[in-house]
């Protein structure tokens, strides 16, 4: 982890990024807490051998590593693997998420990506960093201050020829406001904060004028009520999911925080199928969050999770 911390500030230091760098190094140093696995992870991540190979997205599969190389014996040390599925040299990860179907419904929104700046938050193991690389970014840097994920990535920058994926164990308060990038994107992040607004006038100062933001959360299927539930303890079994708003409050907050041409072009309710336990993932996942008896509801009574995408520009 340590190491891609330090190639971020070598591989960025000719961007636009550089301006931002002793801020970043005086957060990283202050936020960053030792995980009790810190030193097994980092012999795991030295037990892999380092190689040059291109990533390659074939069919559902983001690839990383020699195809005849097993590394397996490592990556199963690494788990939960989140944000996939991935092929690890011969290894085939299948991860709790089909983020590739998240990423489908992306790319149907024609957001150019060319030669440009990502900021992600909440970037997990950096899968949708390298999708939007493939997409023709120049630069895609994410954050996450989760440090097994910070492992993950790692490993498979490890065996990765040269790009320009980055990420730090950070969350988005850690960060200064940028008002450099094209694109931020905020995948499933925005109902774990307490303070929903703060977050989204957070994602609006990483924008340059007329930069778009990406923003997918959970949502109310009653799209014209302006609602919002809080959830009393907890919602599918997440004790940090702290609001949840229908389309129309979230587009409200949108505006209070500064948005405009806001448009929600994509709602789509999770299902067992996108999201679920495997032997990669292998603790509890939706089949076991929702009401046996009733899957439009949650074990606690509340509607189903339900996501939106959201696209909007800062003007």
């Amino acid at each position: 982890m340590e190491s891609q911390i330090k190639r971020f500030f070598r591989e960025t230091a000719k961007t636009k990024l550089n301006k931002y760098h002793a801020f970043l190094r005086s957060k990283l140093k202050r936020e960053i807490r030792e995980h009790g696995k810190s030193e097994e992870w980092k012999t795991i991540l030295k037990s892999i051998e380092r190689s040059e190979n291109p990533i390659k997205i074939e069919g559902e599969l983001l690839r990383f590593g020699n195809g005849e190389k097993d590394y397996s014996n490592a990556l199963v040390k690494l788990k939960p693997w989140r944000k996939g599925p991935l092929q690890f040299g011969s290894t085939i990860i299948e991860t709790e998420w089909r983020s590739d179907w998240k990423w489908e419904r992306i790319k149907k929104q024609d957001i150019d990506l060319n030669e440009k700046f990502i900021l992600d938050i909440g970037a997990g193991n950096g899968y949708y960093l390298f999708r939007m690389l493939e997409a023709g970014a120049k630069v895609a840097l994410g954050v996450d201050p989760t440090i097994l994920f910070n492992y993950q990535f790692a490993a498979m920058q490890k065996v990765s020829s040269k790009n320009n994926a980055f990420l730090l164990p950070l969350r988005s308060e850690h960060l200064p406001a940028f008002e450099i990038f094209d694109v931020v994107a905020c995948l499933g992040v925005l109902y774990h904060r307490r303070s929903p607004i703060d977050q989204l006038k957070e994602l609006h100062s990483f924008l340059k004028p007329q930069g778009k933001l990406l923003l997918e959360t959970l949502i109310l299927p009653e799209k014209e009520k302006e609602e919002i539930i809080i959830p009393e303890d907890r919602y599918a079994k997440m004790s940090n999911v702290w609001f949840i708003p229908s389309e129309k409050a979230l587009q409200i907050m949108l505006q209070r925080s500064g948005f405009s041409q806001i448009e929600a072009v994509d709602v789509t309710r999770t299902s067992v199928e996108e999201q679920r336990a495997t032997k990669w993932m292998d603790f509890q996942s939706l089949s076991d969050f929702l009401d046996p008896d009733d899957s439009d509801k949650t074990i606690e009574g509340y509607p189903a999770p339900t996501r939106a995408l959201i696209i909007a520009t800062k003007p």
